[in-house]
């Protein structure tokens, strides 16, 4: 099986002067987790190193970059998902660690559960060593920015909520195992212990070597209405290939519950899709030694992948 990995940035609206930034994350984050598929890892090093990378740079919502809640404090989710077995670990609602991602991966294969929040995650990630890092490092001035806007008395946090970037990726592996990730800061001045789908398995992703993985973004609540990932697999194992599977259920999401959102899916043969209902998505893929990538629906820019090397040297 030729190793394929499909990363996202989160779907929205991407104001212009963040574009070019977040081309380059996304693709730079294609590149480091087909690295690892190249060198014989697994498909869940290969997600779990290109979310990580995403969630180190502040274009953003995960990680570092991540928006604030009501209260100004940082507060992530992630998921992890291993198709071999179903494995998954998940963490929601954590604060003060730069990577959730890698303590999501750590719940999965250190721990008989699925999902810790909050302050259990806090006392677990003491427990691995994960350093612990001040909140305000992960703050961006973008992020406080926009938390002050929205506690204006006639601020529309709705409106706020379109240009969020949670990230995730899918990854298939040489021995034709798949898995998903996916990293984020939430919404924008939301309660204090909101949890959105990224931590849900089954929303926010998953996978399965039955038939695939897929890693979802967009407006949580309806991802988590119409479980949109699994929806996903379903509509695979029906048939239909990763293209069409994805669109049938984001339109599904927008008719039955007004959501809007994107998705990138990888199948069990290695075909590929990112789809979104929204204006734009950042998102990336390599396969065949070829990175693709793009941001809006009918752009797709392809270069080797030595070529996408070299310009990452040189700053995209």
């Amino acid at each position: 099986m030729k190793p394929v990995i499909v990363v996202h940035g989160g779907a929205g609206r991407i104001f212009k002067e963040r574009e070019e930034g977040c081309r380059a994350g996304v693709a730079r984050a294609a590149l480091r987790g087909y690295a690892v598929l190249k060198q014989g890892g697994s498909a869940v090093d290969a997600v779990e190193e290109a979310v990580r990378s995403m969630e180190d740079d502040p274009h953003f919502n995960a990680g570092c970059g991540s928006v604030l809640n009501e209260k100004g404090e940082v507060e992530m989710d992630a998921i992890i998902m291993d198709g071999k077995n179903l494995d998954s670990g998940a963490v929601s609602a954590v604060k003060c660690i730069a990577n959730p991602i890698k303590l999501a991966r750590l719940v999965m294969e250190k721990t008989k559960h699925m999902l810790l929040t909050d302050h259990g995650a806090h006392l677990f990630a003491q427990a691995m060593g994960i350093p612990e890092i001040p909140g305000e490092k992960l703050i961006t001035e973008r992020s406080r920015e926009r938390w002050k806007k929205n506690l204006e008395p006639d601020s529309n946090p709705e409106e706020f909520q379109k240009d969020l970037g949670t990230v995730g990726a899918v990854a298939i592996d040489s021995g034709g195992n798949v898995a998903c990730a996916t990293s984020t800061g939430g919404l924008s001045n939301k309660m204090i212990g909101r949890v959105g789908d990224t931590a849900c398995i089954g929303s926010g992703g998953y996978a399965d070597n039955h038939s695939g993985a897929t890693s979802t973004t967009g407006h949580g609540e309806s991802i988590m209405k119409v479980v949109l990932a699994r929806l996903i697999l379903y509509h695979m194992e029906q048939g239909m290939s990763p293209e069409v599977a994805a669109d049938t259920a984001l339109d599904y999401m927008k008719t039955r519950v007004g959501g809007l959102g994107g998705v990138i899916v990888v199948n069990k043969a290695g075909e590929w899709a990112a789809r979104f209902s929204t204006k734009q998505m950042s998102w990336a893929t390599v396969k065949d030694d070829n990175l693709h990538y793009g941001i809006y629906a009918e752009e797709k820019h392809i270069k080797s992948v030595v070529e996408a090397l070299a310009s990452e040297r040189e700053g995209f």
